[in-house]
């Protein structure tokens, strides 16, 4: 099981953060603090995963971004790398080419995205074709509602 995600810049400015285990926001804090400092201190070439605490740190660097996860100790890190690249690729889709700045300005899309990818902690959907369609039919509702229509399309009006 996932612990927490976390998004960050070079700079060490926090972009996302997803918590899968009820954390106080103080200890949150503290976490984000140290992951920050620990991944951002370590050589371009060194190995992607780290032990801290009880959890397997496994980070990797895209653009100007770093996506880290933590998972349980006797979690498989090549499989957490995979699930950071999927959630990227579905990004990459999304946005086409994402980068900071889509995360930035589409905060809301970028966590709705991961929220469709898992789910507690645990993998949802594998399929990236799946995840898309619901992306895709969330952001079609969206423009209905927002075009002023009052009724989901395909109910019955009440005359």
């Amino acid at each position: 099981m996932m612990r927490f995600l976390l998004l960050f810049s070079r700079q060490g400015k926090l972009r996302l953060q997803k918590w899968f285990t009820p954390i106080p926001e103080r200890e949150k804090k503290k976490i984000i603090r140290e992951m920050t400092t620990m991944v951002l201190a370590r050589q371009p070439r060194s190995c992607n995963f780290l032990h801290w605490k009880d959890l397997k740190i496994i980070y990797k660097r895209y653009a100007s971004l770093y996506f880290c996860l933590a998972i349980e100790n006797h979690e498989n890190e090549l499989l957490a790398l995979e699930v950071i690249h999927r959630y990227v690729e579905l990004l990459d889709k999304y946005f086409g080419n994402v980068c900071e700045l889509d995360i930035i300005f589409n905060f809301e899309k970028a966590y709705f995205i991961l929220d469709e990818f898992l789910l507690g902690g645990e993998i949802q959907e594998t399929s990236k074709q799946i995840v898309n369609r619901c992306i895709e039919s969330s952001d079609m509702l969206q423009e209905y509602y927002c075009e002023g229509e009052t009724d989901f399309p395909g109910t019955w009006r009440k005359l």
